[in-house]
């Protein structure tokens, strides 16, 4: 299986890699002229050739377009800051399971001082994603967002929304799912801090239109339970209720 690569833009046929990418390309991959792979602009995929490989340089010649990827359902991650580290890992895993958008969100249980700090790593967030997407095949970037209140995460649009809710008594996530399935959804998942959520925060979110729902009786760490959360929503809108794929 060719690898993928993402381009910012293809022009009359060619497409060009500069800076750091262009550099692991032709120091560690060490690519050559005349090799295939395929790369993306964002918006479409293409099989292309490898022209040139210079160290700050790479460029690709398009040779065919390939066929667009299967409608897909459109996934919303709204994740409470935590310690960067670990925030990092849900960005570089949602990316893998096919989240169209990242938003981070301050919580009322978030450490202090993350919301400001995040600003200045967005483009190391994207960049993951960025690589992320390459090792997953994937045809679109997710977008990276700056990071908002949690009030404006609520207001949000979607079809289906779910907070992540520890306390007894929330319905499991598998079970608050829809029968009926379409690649035309948008799913929101809202996702809590490392110290759960307040009582006040816990009061607005049926208000608000949201669906508490539970990963099982088990306290998970904030960024478990934002995987396994997109793992089940991820693959039932892959999968219809009769267990057959839909492509």
């Amino acid at each position: 299986m060719r690898r993928r690569f993402f381009v910012d833009e293809v022009r009359n046929g060619k497409a060009q890699i500069t800076g750091e990418e262009a550099r692991h390309l032709s120091r560690v991959l060490r690519v050559e002229a005349g090799q295939r792979f395929e790369i993306s602009d964002n918006r479409n995929v293409y099989l292309a050739e490898i022209e040139s490989a210079r160290k700050e340089s790479v460029i690709f010649r398009t040779l065919e377009k390939l066929p667009a990827a299967a409608p897909s359902a459109r996934f919303e991650l709204y994740a409470a800051l935590i310690k960067f580290d670990r925030f990092e890992w849900i960005v570089e895993k949602a990316t893998e399971l096919g989240v169209t958008e990242i938003v981070p969100i301050e919580a009322t249980r978030s450490e202090r001082g993350l919301e400001k700090a995040a600003a200045k790593r967005l483009e190391r967030w994207r960049r993951i994603a960025l690589e992320a997407s390459q090792q997953s095949r994937r045809a679109h970037l997710p977008a990276i967002e700056e990071p908002i209140s949690l009030a404006d995460a609520m207001a949000r649009p979607a079809t289906y929304r779910y907070v992540l809710d520890e306390n007894l008594g929330a319905v499991p996530l598998f079970h608050a799912l829809p029968a009926v399935r379409t690649d035309q959804d948008t799913v929101a998942i809202l996702t809590g801090p490392e110290g759960g959520w307040t009582e006040d925060e816990h009061g607005c979110f049926g208000a608000a239109g949201w669906t508490p729902v539970s990963m099982g009786p088990l306290i998970l760490r904030a960024e478990t339970a934002v995987i396994a959360a997109l793992g089940v929503i991820t693959q039932a809108w892959l999968v219809s209720p009769a267990g057959k794929i839909e492509r």
